[in-house]
């Protein structure tokens, strides 16, 4: 019984036909009694009674809380399933309709859709509040605005009548007739302004067209300085490759020399192992020669006795001859190999030659090398002292530059705040940049998912075929059957009249019948999986689709993020446009006050002439004393290019010197590889050693071992080697031959080993060098590590920054993913949908056809009405169970009318939806494609801009530092030449016959030359810093223009891609149009269907109306036979009387007539009894199809409340999407208002940039004004 609650039930019975095993027969009792010991009703009413519907807690509370909010507090965290049973008990709902569970609420039929309606309405109540406080506020605001509209109509109207009313007073005539007067007087003071004005920018203009020519000029001027800067980059350029091709062949070379090392090391070692086997066996023969002198000595003393015991030791010397002569082969083979290490020492001696030679070449090279670097160190020092004696003059004239510095302060804090802004347009920019970014991954996103629908589209049209298909199998398999049927009947129609023979059709039929039921039980079974498995497939749609609202909702939140940060920038530019007012202002009021003071310096400039006049002198010998001092200037500058040419020869030595040294550093490198090569050479030599010293202990332990020998030898020879003396003195002699060739041989040997040990110590002696080499080598390798580091360090965030990208292109891809998902599974609900109208048209087929099948039946029963005597109350039973399942099937037909009607326009709401839908994803596609467009030329435009105004302003930057040296230049000499004018007055109006105060004055002008001149110097030393610094901004702005194409190359692709794409979604949006006219097609065929299906309800309805009628007039006749029959028994027992009576009158003719009437009512009583048979099995089958009727429709109202869902969601999320398109259109909105704040911002730096080169205009004109005074007056002069 649990399982049946917990599950769906699905059963699979046999039964049994009849227990003979004969075909064609049915036991009717017995099948009967089998179904109800199986207990399939049974089961299917527990399944009734079962939950259904389950929702987990988190989702109930979501979605149903607005059902009594107030039962669920919003500060206070609560349990899901706690505030779900409260949620449930404060709800008017029957509670016995609904069961908790551990993660899930259970709930019985039509509970849910209950709870659905109780939220609609709650809704519907919430909106049309919100909609009243909303039409309110519109009301109240038209309400203001009709006010103010009322008021200033008032006002209007006050002042015309105020008007009317004065306009006939004689004063007012008066002054509409003075009026005009004062116009043309104004006019003419306007016409003199103007005229003023026209030749005051006449003149402005003349001088601008001058300044224009210098610009011109000087602009060539850059343009040749950049082209020579550009060849000496690509000079640099080609110095970097031809570096780089030294460093490859240097490290060639270094892998050649560690090559070389190794097999150098490899060939010491054998050598060392050949000198350490030679030395071994020099002792060997050194010990043996020992022995054999001193067996010699004894031999001498002991020939004579020997001589006796020769004949008897001759076998033994034999013996002793063939070990000597093995002994012999053995040391001509070491002799051999001797002479071949010798050769192969020689070789390694001549290579280790050249390598010294080698290392000796280097030595000299480096000591040259040295030389140059003190030579270099010495113009170093010199260069040091001449600084320094710059330095002490600069410090002399920092007094007098402190004045013009703190002006240079301002206008140099003016241009860093101008670029600060430039740098906060440079931030918006990029920001836009990546918010357009995001949009791109955005379409990029829905693209995939669009892809992804379509091809889950197609997989639903490949299932719909499949079913399509087996669904034409079974309408085959029905059509047979029903032709078989028709045949049963004909045939039964023309076997009416033999009785048995229609009682074995009408067993073959009922067979038939009850297996057409078997297989409508199967396609009901069928269903109701079909069913469960679309209640999963729903569930986990909602389930996906709840995962998109989160994410849309994320990505809302992230949009909400950037309005602020938007916001900020607005309010950061907002404040940088004050503070560029305010300078601009500050600029301003310095412009009029260097005019006043131009307008001073004119008066005292006259003032001056007439004072000059007078002093023409002075001046005769002021000009001869700066001639003077050019001429020193000029020497000074000639040393100063000599200097600067020294540096640049020092600076292409110190390169050549680096050079050498990275050169020497591989070198080092390899001497190092080599040294420690050379280390483990002598560990494994001092192994060797050790061996050898263990060996020559066993040596000297055998040697004590052959002394004994020796000693027992002697013995013998003392008695047995008498006679054999001559062959041991030629013995002898042959052995000190052989001493003598083996002392040679390890002379030689000794002379080798001390060669090798000289090789050694050079050896040695070089590892040390190369080891302090390899130390410099470390710390330049230390450095080219760091280097390494922090390129990998910008290696990491660039892949950092790649792998971002590939996050956000996954969870794009997963959110097409699922929107393919959720249309497929929109598809499967459609599907499902047909297939359930046609499985109710075919329900409908078939209890046509078994209506017709009953009326027939009811026919041939007319023909039986007389064997009905017998079981009236038993047939009127079964007719009242009839009654109540056919009015049960009547509403049930009319509730699936109902239900088609509402599925029909379900279909075509879909229908339209996802039309709208299509249409409305196409319009977006294009919006965005043009968004785009728009962006990157918009993009373009303003890179072409920005690179413009940075070339603008690089140029404007160089013409003002160069117009501010040249005004300070000058305001330096004006105020010089006034101080020294006004001091020479009173000097010469008070001592005019002191000549003593002229030498004061000349001596005086004679140090403000010098000072002028070290102006000049900073000057000139600034104006090289100013280059590099120029060089430097350059090179940045060629990196950055670089950077720009890189970055329009990018956009350009993403618009191809973007086009690609689009192209794509044309292509797939003509399919899917495609797609749609099939399935208008085919929505039209099943609404045909449909309404066939409703005509044949209908036909329906009217035959159980009629087949309602029959039966009544059947259970009218059943009454009438009941009385008949009651007639018919009195008459029967009246008859029988009659009968005993006439028994002895007629016994024959009585017999006769009571057998024929006795045997009619037989056959009465059979027919009535299949009549009854019949009945029940028919009513049986109503019962059935009746509970079947109620599943479907239950399942369909089911069906309906989850497409209903779907439907919202879906809306939900349309306007959601519409929200996101109005956020992304005001993002856009606000971009293009922060761009043309940025226009303004540029357009009024361009205005204050163009007011300066005014201002400078200006003070060029009033200095070539005073020059030319100054000339006249010394014309005068």
């Amino acid at each position: 019984m649990a399982n049946l609650r917990s599950t769906h039930p699905h059963f699979v019975r046999c039964i049994i036909p009849n227990e003979t095993k004969i075909p064609g027969i049915m036991d009717h009792h017995l099948v009967l009694h089998q179904l109800r010991c199986n207990g399939v009703l049974e089961g299917i009413r527990i399944c009734r009674k079962g939950f259904p519907s389950r929702i987990l807690y988190g989702d109930f509370r979501q979605r149903y809380r607005i059902l009594n909010a107030s039962v669920i507090p919003e500060g206070q965290f609560i349990d899901s399933k706690k505030a779900s049973e409260k949620l449930l008990s404060s709800i008017d709902v029957d509670h016995t309709q609904y069961r908790f569970g551990y993660t899930k609420v259970f709930f019985k039929a039509g509970l849910l859709g209950l709870l659905e309606e109780m939220r609609d309405e709650r809704l519907a109540v919430l909106m049309t509040r919100i909609q009243a406080v909303a039409r309110g506020y519109v009301t109240r605001l038209r309400l203001k605005e009709m006010m103010k509209k009322r008021e200033a109509v008032y006002i209007i109207q006050y002042n015309i009548r105020s008007f009317m009313n004065v306009k006939n007073w004689p004063w007012m005539k008066l002054f509409f007739k003075i009026k005009p007067l004062l116009r043309s007087a104004e006019a003419e003071k306007e016409m003199q302004t103007m005229k003023e004005e026209f030749a005051r920018l006449r003149e402005e203009l003349a001088k601008s067209e001058a300044r224009r020519k210098e610009l011109e000029e000087k602009m060539v001027m850059l343009m040749q300085e950049k082209n020579d800067l550009y060849l000496q980059i690509q000079a640099e350029r080609e110095n970097l490759c031809d570096a780089e091709e030294r460093c490859e062949g240097l490290i060639k070379s270094k892998i050649h020399l560690e090559a070389k090392a190794k097999e150098f090391s490899e060939r010491m070692e054998e050598e060392e192992e050949i000198n350490a086997e030679i030395t071994a066996k020099k002792r060997k023969l050194e010990d043996e020669c020992s022995e054999l002198k001193r067996d010699i000595d004894d031999l001498e003393l002991t020939i004579a006795k020997v001589e006796k015991e020769k004949y008897a030791t001759e076998n033994k010397v034999k013996n002793l001859i063939e070990e000597l002569t093995t002994l012999e082969e053995n040391l001509l083979k070491s002799s051999k190999e001797m002479k071949a290490l010798q050769e192969v020492h020689q070789q390694t001696l001549d290579d280790l030659q050249a390598e010294e030679d080698r290392v000796n070449s280097l030595i000299k090279t480096k000591t040259k090398l040295e030389q140059q670097i003190d030579d270099l160190e010495g113009l170093v020092e010199q260069e040091k002292k001449l600084r320094a004696d710059l330095e002490r003059s600069r410090r002399k004239l920092e007094g007098d530059l402190k004045l013009n510095q703190e002006t240079i302060m301002d206008l140099e804090n003016e241009r860093q705040q101008a670029e600060e802004q430039l740098k906060k347009k440079d931030f918006e920019i990029s920001s836009l940049q990546s918010k357009i970014d995001d949009e791109q991954a955005l379409s990029t996103q829905l693209q995939k998912k669009i892809k992804e629908l379509q091809a889950r589209t197609e997989e639903l049209e490949e299932e719909i075929e499949a079913e399509r298909a087996a669904r034409a199998k079974v309408e085959k398999q029905r059509s047979d059957l029903s032709r078989e049927l028709e045949e049963i009947t004909e045939r039964l129609e023309e076997a009416g009249g033999a009785s048995a023979a229609q009682a074995e059709l009408n067993k073959k039929r009922e067979a038939e019948i009850q297996r057409l039921r078997h297989e409508l039980e199967e396609s009901t079974l069928q269903h109701e999986s079909i069913a469960v498995a679309l209640r999963k497939k729903q569930a986990d749609s909602v389930a996906e689709l709840g995962d998109q609202i989160e994410n849309l909702q994320r990505v809302k939140q992230k949009l909400e993020k950037e309005k602020s940060e938007m916001k900020m920038e607005i309010d950061d530019m907002a404040r940088s446009m004050e503070t560029v007012l305010k300078s601009k202002a500050n600029v301003e009021k310095q412009c009029r006050s260097l005019e006043d003071q131009m307008n001073e310096y004119k008066t005292k400039a006259d003032e001056a002439q007439r004072s000059l006049s007078d002093y023409t002198t002075l001046s005769a010998r002021l000009q001869t004393e700066n001639g003077e001092l050019t001429r020193l200037l000029e020497e000074k500058e000639s040393i100063l290019s000599q200097v600067n040419r020294g540096k640049t020869a020092a600076g292409h030595k110190i390169e050549e010197m680096k050079r050498l040294l990275d050169e020497e550093i591989k070198t080092k490198n390899a001497l190092a590889h080599s040294l420690q090569s050379s280390r483990h050479d002598c560990e494994l030599l001092r192994e060797q050693y050790e061996e050898e010293q263990e060996a020559k202990a066993e040596l000297q332990r055998c040697l004590s071992k052959v002394n004994s020998d020796v000693a027992q030898w002697r013995n013998k020879y003392e008695t047995d080697t008498i006679q054999r003396t001559e062959e041991l003195e030629e013995a002898k002699k042959k052995l000190v031959q052989r001493l003598q060739e083996s002392e040679e041989m390890t002379e030689a040997a000794n002379v080798k080993c001390a060669s090798l040990e000289k090789t050694k110590q050079r050896l040695q002696a070089e590892v040390e060098d190369l080891m302090v080499e390899l130390e410099r080598s470390n710390a330049a390798n230390a450095t080219l590590d760091k280097k390494q580091k922090n390129f990998d360090k910008v290696l990491a965030e660039w892949k950092q920054k790649y792998e971002e990208c590939q996050s956000d292109l996954e969870v794009s891809q997963r959110e097409s993913r699922a929107l393919n998902t959720e249309l497929f599974k929109l598809k499967n609900s459609y599907e499902e949908v047909l297939d359930h109208l046609e499985s109710m048209k075919r329900d409908n087929k078939n209890l046509q056809q078994e209506i017709t099948d009953i009326n027939e039946q009811v026919g041939e029963s007319t023909k039986m009405l007389r064997e009905l005597e017998k079981a009236t109350k038993h047939a009127e039973q079964e007719k009242r169970d009839t009654q109540a399942a056919l009015e049960e099937a009547e509403s049930s037909l009319e509730q699936e009318e109902s239900k088609i009607l509402q599925l029909e326009l379900e279909l075509n709401q879909i229908k339209s939806e996802v039309e709208r839908k299509v249409a409305e994803k196409d319009e977006e596609i294009d919006q965005l494609k043009r968004n785009y467009q728009r962006t990157v030329d918009y993009l373009q435009s303003t890179l072409d801009a920005e690179t413009r105004s940075r070339n603008d302003a690089v140029r404007m930057k160089k013409k003002m530092e160069g117009d501010l040296n040249e005004m300070e230049i000058q305001l330096g000499h004006a105020n010089r030449q006034a101080a020294e004018a006004t001091k020479q007055l009173r000097n010469l109006q008070t001592q005019l016959k002191d000549t003593q105060v002229h030498l004061d004055e000349a001596l005086q002008r004679q140090e403000d030359l010098k000072e002028e001149l070290a102006i000049i110097e900073r000057r000139n030393n600034l104006m090289m810093a100013e280059n590099e610094e120029l060089r430097a901004s350059l090179e940045q702005s060629d990196r950055s223009r670089k950077l720009a194409e890189q970055e329009l190359m990018e956009v350009s692709e993403r618009v191809q891609l973007l086009h690609s794409q689009n192209t794509s979604l044309v292509n797939s949006k003509k399919k899917m149009e495609a797609d749609l006219t099939q399935l208008q097609s085919e929505m039209e065929e099943t609404m045909q269907e449909a309404r066939n299906a409703d005509e044949k309800a209908k036909k329906a309805i009217t035959d159980a109306a009629m087949m309602a009628e029959e039966l009544k007039k059947e259970q009218d006749t059943s009454a009438h036979l009941e009385r008949m029959k009651k007639n018919l028994e009195a008459t029967v027992k009246d008859l029988q009387q009659r009968l005993d009576e006439a028994e002895q009158v007629a016994l024959k003719g009585g017999k006769k007539e009571i057998q024929k009437l006795e045997a009619k009512v037989r056959e009465l009583e059979n027919e009535l009894e299949a009549e009854q048979k019949r009945s029940g099995e028919a009513v049986k089958g109503v019962r059935k199809y009746e509970r079947k009727i109620k599943e479907l429709t239950y399942q369909g109202e089911e069906e309906k409340k989850n497409s209903a869902r779907l439907q919202d969601l879906v809306n939900k999320l349309q306007l959601k999407v519409k929200a996101y398109k109005r956020q992304f259109e005001e993002a856009e909105e606000q971009s293009s208002i922060h761009l043309a704040k940025f226009r303004k911002v540029q357009h009024e730096l361009e205005e204050a940039e163009e007011r300066a080169d005014v201002a400078e205009s200006q003070l060029n004109k009033l200095r070539a004004r005073s020059r030319d005074v100054a000339g006249k007056g010394e014309l005068k002069s």
